[in-house]
């Protein structure tokens, strides 16, 4: 690999290296660990609206959009009327929380396996820096 002091091209490789490592975990349940962090993120926010969770989750309406009609697709999630005509609710669907209740301790586990590598000290340095990079 090419050396460099580019953080954008660090952060790049290492953001692709543990997506690469959740994905590899949580192949056996059919999502990836963007759609499982998406599923987890709607649950906890209970039935939140698609405006509220692209802020809440850091994208714009228009990608979250495409992310949701996968998951909606897989019968993950649905989508409901808000009150507001114009807002759209966002829920996970029985399914969705079943297949989040079996993913959740391989992905407890992944995490796990990515704390003993990194040791927690790092880890809160490593958060610590990427807050101030957000």
């Amino acid at each position: 690999m090419l050396t460099t002091e580019c953080f954008c091209t660090h952060l790049r490789r290492a953001a692709r290296g543990v997506t690469r490592h959740y994905d590899d975990a949580l192949e056996r349940f059919g999502i990836n660990v963007a759609q499982f962090s998406l599923l987890r993120n709607i649950q906890r926010l209970d039935q939140p609206s698609i405006s509220s969770l692209a802020e809440a989750v850091g994208l714009d309406r228009s990608t979250l959009g495409r992310n949701l009609r996968v998951l909606e697709t897989a019968g993950l999630v649905e989508l409901a009327e808000g009150e507001d005509l114009r807002n759209r609710l966002v829920r996970v669907t029985p399914e969705g929380c079943q297949r989040l209740q079996v993913a959740l301790p391989v992905w407890e586990s992944a995490q796990q396996q990515l704390l003993e590598k990194v040791g927690a000290e790092r880890r809160d340095a490593l958060f610590a820096t990427l807050e101030l990079l957000e």
